[in-house]
C-alpha cells in the first residue's frame, strides 16, 4: 500500500472523507450501420417523431389497438447505455469490430424485439418524443426505420406543456422548451422521408388519418382503431396520463390559438408548419 492510499485510509477512519480519482467521461463511439444485416433482429421498426404534447400517446393508443401493430409505452431505448468494465473488454470488443455505439445498438434492437415478440404481433412502434433528437441515430441503428411525423399548433403545444406542470414551467419556459423538441422534428423532417400526420387532422376526422398511417404501415386499416380502449399504461413519463387520453375514445381537440395568442417565440414554427 503506498503512503497516499495509507493516508486516505486513515482520512476515512478518522475525518470521515476520503479523496478518490474523478474518471473522465468516456468519448462517443461514432454510430455507424450494422455490418450485416443479420446483425438486426426487427425489420422496419416504426417510430412517432413529435413535440411534447402533441397527441402522440392518443396516435399510439389507436395504433396500439390494431391486430397487427405493438405500439407500448414511451421506451427510451436510446438512454440505454453501455458501459466497457475494463480496458481489456473494451479492447476485446474492438478486435471483433465492435465500439460502444455498436454494443449499443445490438441492445437496442434486442429490447424493441423482445417487446415486439413478446406481443404477437408484426410491427412495433416507439413514441417517446425525445427520439427527436437522436433521429440521425435511430436512422443509423436501423437504416429501415419508418417515421411517422406528429405535429400540432406550436402554441397549443407549449400551452399544454405549461398546464402539465405549470409550477414546474411558467408559460415563457413552456414555449421555450417545446420549441427544442419542434426544431428537432423539423431537422428530422428535413432529413428523412415519412408520413406527416397532425393532431388537429387525427383528432376531428380520425378515420382517415388512420387510414392513411395504415396505409404507410403497408397494413389493412382496421375500425377498433377508434374506440382503443384504456392504454394500458398511464403514469406520467411513459404517456400522457390525463383525463381525455383515459376515455378511451378520440376527443375533440381544442380551439386553436388566434394569431394575437402565439409567443412571439414560435411564430417562425407557426409558419413553417402551416399554422400561420
Amino acid at each position: 500500500m503506498t503512503w497516499q492510499h495509507k493516508i486516505n485510509k486513515a482520512l476515512g477512519k478518522y475525518a470521515g472523507v476520503q479523496f478518490s480519482r474523478v474518471s473522465k467521461a468516456a468519448p462517443e463511439s461514432p454510430a455507424k450501420p450494422p455490418a450485416d444485416p443479420a446483425d438486426r433482429l426487427l425489420s422496419e421498426p416504426v417510430f412517432i417523431l413529435s413535440p411534447v404534447r402533441s397527441g402522440s400517446t392518443l396516435l399510439r393508443a389507436m395504433l396500439d389497438a390494431h391486430s397487427l401493430v405493438h405500439a407500448p409505452h414511451e421506451l427510451h431505448v436510446r438512454r440505454l447505455a453501455v458501459e466497457f468494465g475494463t480496458s481489456l473488454a473494451e479492447r476485446s470488443m474492438a478486435a471483433l469490430g465492435h465500439n460502444r455505439a455498436d454494443l449499443e445498438h445490438l441492445l437496442w434492437d434486442r429490447v424493441l424485439h423482445r417487446e415486439l415478440v413478446r406481443s404477437g404481433k408484426r410491427h412495433i412502434v416507439d413514441k417517446t418524443p425525445a427520439n427527436a433528437f437522436a433521429h440521425q441515430r435511430i436512422a443509423t441503428c436501423w437504416p429501415d426505420a419508418r417515421f411517422v411525423f406528429l405535429l400540432r399548433h406550436p402554441a397549443s403545444i407549449a400551452a399544454s406543456w405549461h398546464e402539465a406542470a405549470p409550477d414546474k414551467r411558467d408559460r415563457e419556459a413552456a414555449a421555450a422548451d417545446a420549441l427544442r423538441y419542434m426544431k428537432a422534428v423539423q431537422r428530422a423532417r428535413k432529413a428523412h422521408t415519412g408520413l406527416t400526420v397532425r393532431y388537429e387532422d387525427l383528432t376531428a376526422d380520425p378515420e382517415r388519418q388512420t387510414r392513411a398511417v395504415c396505409e404507410f404501415l403497408g397494413v389493412p386499416w382496421e375500425r377498433e382503431m377508434l374506440a382503443y380502449g384504456r392504454p394500458d399504461v398511464l403514469t406520467k413519463g411513459l404517456g400522457d396520463w390525463r383525463d381525455k387520453i383515459r376515455s378511451g375514445s378520440v376527443q375533440p381537440g381544442r380551439e386553436l390559438p388566434t394569431p394575437e395568442e402565439v409567443p412571439e417565440t414560435l411564430r417562425d414554427m407557426c409558419r413553417s408548419w402551416g399554422y400561420s
